[in-house]
Order: structure tokens, then C-alpha cells, then sequence
């Protein structure tokens, strides 16, 4: 039983940290996509901050199973944009910037709520607010240094495509299809750990920022 209230809490901080961050790394690839003359996304109802849109059914899954997920893409037509290259790699940056903004606001709130200063009788409400605020540091800076990894389909490979010479780029965008193989290789292989570090440190340094 223990265990079971545990776990509904656990899910009732993160699920709804998860969504809000998500939602704002899709929104921020929409809007910069239609700001650089592709009105895609927007067509397509993307340009909004209602979670509904963004939504992959298996991702969202795969938050309740592996306590990781993902939206559906935002779609890009590069034909609309004036410099397509340079367009591209800052819409891919739009997403994990927009992550990397919400986790140092959420490290600066997590620092601005005291734990007992409200008063015993506020704890039920301090504590579950304050691990939010800190889950949503942890979760922005994951799905930022996550998506800003060189590994087709993911914003990092967006980037280095659009800053390599054309003829590389073309072979480098030949890895997509091997994208999820490599990804899984990477977790299972021991060779992820560097990054976790990374967003460990990245996590507790947007903390320790607010003094």
C-alpha cells in the first residue's frame, strides 16, 4: 500500500512536469518555424501550448513505464524559409533552448520555496510544490542535453547537419534510418553514462546559480 501511494505521487509530480515540458520544446520549434516563414506547423494546429496537440500516445507510455517520453515531431517545411541551412539548425535549437530557459526557471522557484518557512500547517502543499519545481529541473535539462545529441532524428543531429558542408551533410542525414539503433545501443551499452553525468551537473549547477 505503501508502495502504491508512493507511486500515484510520484506520477501525480511527474506526469503533469513531463507534459509542460514537452509541450513548451514543441511549441518552441513551432513558433520559431513560423516566425522563419513556415507557417507548417501552425496550419496544422502545432503553434499552441495545449498538450493535446503535441501528444504521442506511445510516449506518453512510455513516461508511465520508463519514466521517459517523447511528442510527436513538429513539421518543418524547409522550402518556406529564406535560408533554409541556418533556419533549420536554429528551429532545431529552439526545442532544447526552450527546456534549458524552463529548467533555470524552475531551479530559481525550487530556491525561492522554503521548506517550513509558510509554517507546519502549509507543509502539504510546500512539499509536493517543491519536488515539482525540482523534477521540472531535472526533466528540462534531461530532454535538452538528451535532444542535443548528434543521433538522427534528434535536434542535435538537426544542428551538426546544418553546420557541416553540404556533401557531409547529405551522408550524415544517410544515419536517420539507424537513428533509434544507435540510441538504444548507446543506453544499453554503458556508453550513455558520460551524458547522464552531464545533465547531472548541468542540473545541479541551475540550482546552486540561484545561491
Amino acid at each position: 500500500m505503501v508502495n502504491l501511494f508512493a507511486g500515484i505521487q510520484y506520477f501525480a509530480v511527474v506526469i503533469p512536469v513531463f507534459l509542460l515540458a514537452l509541450t513548451i520544446h514543441e511549441f518552441a520549434h513551432a513558433w520559431l518555424a513560423n516566425r522563419l516563414g513556415d507557417p507548417t506547423a501552425r496550419l496544422q494546429g502545432r503553434l499552441t501550448l495545449n498538450p493535446l496537440a503535441h501528444l504521442d500516445p506511445i510516449g506518453m507510455l512510455a513516461i508511465v513505464l520508463i519514466r521517459f517520453g517523447w511528442a510527436k515531431p513538429v513539421p518543418v517545411d524547409a522550402r518556406y524559409l529564406k535560408n533554409p541551412r541556418r533556419d533549420m539548425v536554429l528551429i532545431a535549437a529552439a526545442g532544447p533552448a526552450s527546456n534549458l530557459l524552463l529548467a533555470a526557471a524552475s531551479a530559481f522557484l525550487y530556491r525561492m520555496i522554503p521548506w517550513g518557512g509558510a509554517g507546519l500547517e502549509w507543509t502539504w502543499l510546500v512539499y509536493p510544490v517543491r519536488s515539482m519545481f525540482a523534477e521540472a529541473v531535472w526533466i528540462n535539462v534531461v530532454l535538452a542535453v538528451f535532444n542535443l545529441l548528434p543521433v538522427p532524428p534528434l535536434d542535435g543531429s538537426r544542428i551538426v547537419s546544418g553546420l557541416l558542408p553540404l556533401r557531409q551533410a547529405i551522408s550524415y542525414s544517410r544515419l536517420e534510418p539507424y537513428g533509434f539503433i544507435i540510441i538504444f545501443l548507446l543506453f544499453f551499452s554503458g556508453l550513455f553514462r558520460p551524458v547522464y553525468d552531464i545533465m547531472h551537473v548541468v542540473s545541479q549547477a541551475l540550482v546552486l546559480m540561484w545561491g
